[in-house]
């Protein structure tokens, strides 16, 4: 089959982040030898400076059941980054994100999950402001929860076990981006 734009697909990426012309089916891509493609995270923070948590459903292909970043996903070809990541926070979470900003721009990692499909992601990492609440898509997000900045590099220092290997990896990275002034709350 051949994977055209009009189809649910992810972006093939070189080594630097470079769109190589090519494209894969999302449903598809992610194997035991998944590509390099083009993704994206997101942490959502609260009016109250809380990030908000997600464990993604028992349904997903790749880390069921695992707590992660607020949100995840692959933008499209010639999608803008905000605009995938407000086509995402619908999707998943039910919700509308504003101020979307890119604070990691060349984050990317390669983590193989235990039932052996791989992650293979240039991934851009962003952090928005909550617009309204989340109402999550029970495929996508099984439970949610709002921490404090302090409290989730606690869990990254003490426990990166429970989280995404991507989020465990982000979050010593992001530092003051995950608070609105730079401080702890």
């Amino acid at each position: 089959m051949t994977v055209t734009a009009t189809h649910d697909h992810v972006v093939l990426v070189d080594v630097d982040g470079r769109p190589t012309g090519e494209l894969a089916l999302r449903a598809e891509v992610h194997s035991t030898s998944t590509p390099r493609h083009l993704g994206f995270s997101c942490y959502v923070i609260g009016d109250d400076g809380r990030v908000l948590l997600t464990r993604r459903a028992l349904g997903k292909r790749t880390w069921p059941g695992v707590w992660t970043n607020s949100l995840c996903g692959h933008p499209r070809l010639g999608e803008s980054l905000p605009d995938a990541i407000a086509r995402r926070a619908e999707d998943e979470l039910g919700m509308a994100l504003h101020s979307p900003r890119t604070v990691l721009p060349d984050f990317h990692y390669v983590a193989t999950d235990a039932s052996g499909i791989v992650e293979n992601e240039f991934c851009p990492v962003a952090v928005a402001r909550c617009a309204t609440a989340p109402d999550p898509r029970p495929e996508e997000v099984m439970d949610l929860r709002w921490v404090t900045p302090g409290e989730l590099h606690q869990l990254v220092r003490t426990a990166p076990w429970t989280l995404s290997p991507w989020c465990a990896a982000q979050v010593p990275l992001l530092g003051a981006h995950l608070t609105a002034s730079g401080t702890d709350r």
